[in-house]
């Protein structure tokens, strides 16, 4: 039985991708464009339903391609990845702040305190008799904040890093100085919980492709 997979990653995270070419996976690029609107405030039922609908997004695109282009589409098994991360601190969900003024609320929260990071993960299949299932979960890590004062605050925002950011922060960046303990995988923290990823598709009995 042929159980090797061509992975497709439905983001366009350059923090995803450098996970995976640090591994040496191979992997192609197929950003979802779908919209985020969940149906529940749960974080870990919503960072799985925006993962899967990112992974289910995708899955559909390839789909039509591969129905619309016979002729040139060589079969294969697919199997798409979606992810989404999320910060909760004090039952709130903490997206990507609106402007400076959030993000200084955000870190006011988080500063001295503990909060949770939650990436859930989808699996699309796709086989190459274009049958399809899926498969998802969560990773949850506990990261703990030392004290920030306001010049801190302000410092780390100035930088812009904060911006585009669930909760305020980049862990690798320069929100390392901020950064106390962590309960949990790191990488979890940075939006891709990769050995737990590579362990439940083993568990699948998934094989994917690498450069070695």
């Amino acid at each position: 039985m042929d159980n090797i997979y061509k992975i497709v990653l439905a983001s366009n995270s350059p923090r995803r991708k450098q996970i995976l070419d640090q591994l040496n996976i191979e992997y192609e690029i197929c950003p979802s464009g779908v919209e985020e609107t969940v149906s529940s405030s749960v974080p870990t039922e919503v960072c799985q339903e925006l993962a899967s609908k990112k992974a289910m997004d995708v899955a559909a695109s390839i789909r039509t391609y591969n129905e619309l282009h016979k002729d040139i589409v060589s079969p294969q098994n697919i199997l798409v990845i979606g992810a989404d991360t999320i910060v909760a601190a004090n039952e709130e969900i903490l997206g990507k702040p609106s402007d400076e003024n959030d993000a200084v609320r955000m870190l006011k929260m988080l500063q001295n305190s503990s909060h949770s990071v939650f990436t859930g993960v989808a699996f699309v299949f796709i086989s190459k008799e274009g049958r399809v299932g899926e498969y998802h979960f969560y990773e949850e890590s506990k990261v703990y904040f030392y004290p920030m004062g306001d010049d801190d605050i302000k410092r780390y925002i100035d930088s812009g890093e904060p911006m585009d950011k669930a909760g305020a922060y980049g862990i690798q960046g320069k929100a390392a100085e901020f950064v106390r303990s962590i309960d949990g995988d790191y990488y979890n923290v940075m939006g891709f919980p990769i050995a737990r990823i590579l362990n439940e598709l083993k568990t699948l009995g998934v094989k994917i492709k690498r450069y070695y």
